[in-house]
């Protein structure tokens, strides 16, 4: 095979949330398996990690809907490396081991939550016996985490109501009383504790990974949701925010209008913003967001991009999305504030997928953001399709098989009719590849600076391992690697060799988006 001279700013990267990373009890995390997993995309001139929100799940294990914007989910935390530092002993370790010897082949919400409260139980435990230098990394981190108090108390005040909304507990808490809330935390001290050291050991653990990634010249490609959560610590400690009512009533919710897709639309029940609010104090719990997300990243994609351009808002009553309005939204405002944080560049990526407006394009193109462009939406009859390869014109996009949302690319291959098989075959030339392969060559070969692959695509798998299935709450979320073998090895080699091939290399990610 023929290679191609790589370029910079030219990468291939892969779609793969932590949690489906193998090797770890009931949920993959940032141990052993994760640096593993970053060596081998770099072994493999693989540039560019992507994966979903690093944030809390919401019981169905959804990291879009998160009790917190800001902190890590409990479940990634390693007990093996905590152990190896000194910060855990191995007696305790061995009492641990019921929960801590389960390689589940799928994740487990249930028992990845009783392991992270364990280790939580755990870390407090021997936390006396930590010496003084680690006594004090903790409280300058802790002192530097604005956000670390009131997640705390939200995390353990929810436990304590057995997970009830935060509009269901005792009127004092729901309102946060301040009197009440201080003698609560005195009361519970301990317990905050666990929820603090989790989180400190968390950001420990990333860093570590970071830093690895870095010097491999990896980079960490992160995802950002457009809302949050309703039952959240964001919501509950900042309502003025948030389109809620005095009772934790929404008073608008957000969502989609009515289309091809939906007569009636999509009804997320997450509040909209009180945008009023947020430019009255020069945006600075968005401001403070981002700078959060990108301590762990080096990219970051925003999802639901649009609605930074106007959104829809629906009354908080309704039960389906068809009686709300579309509201501007101050995005240009917002973004040439982050803009100026970030010195003059914003990594980011725009999630600009669905019904896009020349507004929404024009605020992309006004900061000269890249978009998203999936191969799977690409093959109608219509040959202006805007995800037909033909048509990806320029650089400025990051190019999908398809994304966590959709079908494997073998499952979608499986479900299409014969004439559009037909059209596939002859737009990659009758080539011998498999369907997967076929879809990845129409995009490597693309003018796109980015091209990204769920794993799930290199592996050739079909929807068995499908991540998420949009407007269903059973049986997402929850697919894993069972193990980095042999397998997953020649399927990254094969994948960097065709990158390499179209000018794609590890290299290539160096100044990704910069120019």
């Amino acid at each position: 095979m023929l290679r191609s001279n790589p370029q910079l700013g030219r990468a291939i990267g892969v779609l793969l949330h932590p949690s489906a990373l193998p090797l770890s009890p009931a949920c993959g995390g940032f141990g052993s398996s994760a640096r593993e997993w970053v060596k081998a995309l770099a072994l493999n001139g693989i540039g560019v990690w992507q994966f979903l929100p690093l944030a809390p799940c919401d019981s169905t294990g959804s990291p879009y809907s998160s009790p917190s914007s800001f902190a890590f989910n409990p479940w990634f935390l390693d007990a093996k490396d905590l152990a190896e530092e000194g910060f855990l002993s191995s007696p305790v370790i061995h009492g641990f081991s019921d929960l801590e010897n389960l390689n589940i082949d799928v994740v487990n919400f249930h028992v990845a939550e009783q392991r992270s409260e364990k280790l939580g139980q755990l870390l407090r435990e021997a936390w006396p016996s930590q010496n003084t230098e680690r006594h004090r990394e903790f409280h300058r981190w802790c002192d530097q985490q604005f956000w670390l108090e009131d997640h705390s108390s939200f995390m353990e005040l929810r436990r304590q109501y057995e997970g009830l909304p935060w509009w269901e507990w005792p009127k004092h808490f729901a309102l946060r009383n301040s009197i009440s809330l201080y003698f609560w935390r005195k009361k519970y001290k301990n317990n905050l504790l666990e929820h603090r050291l989790i989180q400190w050991h968390l950001d420990r653990q990333w860093n570590s990974l970071k830093k690895l990634a870095g010097e491999l010249g990896v980079l960490l490609f992160g995802d950002l949701p457009f809302y949050v959560s309703r039952d959240s610590a964001d919501v509950w400690s900042r309502r003025s925010l948030f389109s809620i009512l005095p009772g934790g009533q929404l008073e608008h919710q957000s969502g989609v209008p009515p289309d091809y897709f939906s007569a009636t639309g999509q009804l997320w029940g997450t509040p909209v913003y009180r945008w009023s609010r947020h430019r009255t104090n020069h945006f600075n719990w968005w401001r403070m967001r981002f700078a959060r997300h990108l301590q762990q990243v080096d990219l970051i994609r925003l999802d639901h991009f649009r609605a930074l351009e106007s959104y829809w808002a629906v009354p908080g009553n309704k039960h389906t999305a068809e009686d709300g309005e579309w509201e501007a939204s101050p995005g240009a405002d917002l973004l040439r504030l982050l803009k100026n944080d970030c010195g003059g560049r914003l990594p980011l990526v725009a999630e600009d997928l669905g019904i896009i407006t020349p507004e929404v394009e024009k605020l992309r193109d006004e900061f000269q953001l890249p978009g998203m462009k999936i191969l799977q939406f690409g093959f109608n009859s219509d040959r202006k399709n805007p995800y037909l390869p033909e048509n990806i014109k320029g650089e400025s996009w990051v190019v999908y098989t398809g994304t966590h949302d959709n079908p494997t690319t073998l499952g979608w291959w499986e479900s299409l009719d014969p004439e559009t098989k037909d059209r596939i075959n002859q737009i990659s030339d009758n080539s011998e590849d498999s369907p997967v392969w076929k879809l990845l060559e129409m995009g490597l070969k693309t003018d796109a600076r980015l091209v990204v692959a769920p794993l799930q695509d290199l592996l050739c798998l079909d929807n068995q391992a499908r991540f998420n299935t949009p407007g269903t709450v059973e049986n997402n979320w929850s697919w894993r690697l069972t193990s980095l073998d042999y397998n997953l090895h020649t399927s990254l080699k094969d994948y960097g060799e065709r990158g390499i091939f179209w000018g794609r290399s590890l290299e290539g990610a160096v100044g990704l988006f910069n120019s």
